[in-house]
C-alpha cells in the first residue's frame, strides 16, 4: 500500500496505513503528532502529513513523549 502526499485519508485510512489501533491513531491527531482538518465531526489527513510521521525525527519525538507518559503513569501509580 502507497501513502500518496496529496491524497486525503480518513482516520480509518490512516491507522491502516499506519498500522495502528484506533485508540493511537486518535492520540497521535489529540496531542498534535497529526495534523488534520476536521469536516464535520470527522478528522482528514493529508498523506503528505502521515509521510511526515514516518520520519525518523517524528517517530523519535513521539517516542520521548510516550515513554513520558508511561513515567508519569508508573509515577502515580508508585504514590
Amino acid at each position: 500500500m502507497e501513502i500518496k502526499a496529496n491524497e486525503v485519508y480518513t482516520t480509518q485510512e490512516a491507522q491502516r496505513l499506519l498500522k495502528v489501533s484506533p485508540s493511537t491513531t486518535m492520540r497521535l491527531i489529540k496531542k498534535g503528532i497529526i495534523r488534520t482538518a476536521k469536516v464535520g465531526k470527522q478528522y482528514r489527513i493529508m498523506g503528505k502529513e502521515l509521510l511526515r510521521i514516518l520520519s525518523p525525527e517524528l517517530e523519535d519525538k513521539v517516542g520521548k513523549i510516550y515513554n513520558k507518559g508511561r513515567s508519569w503513569l508508573h509515577e502515580s501509580a508508585d504514590e
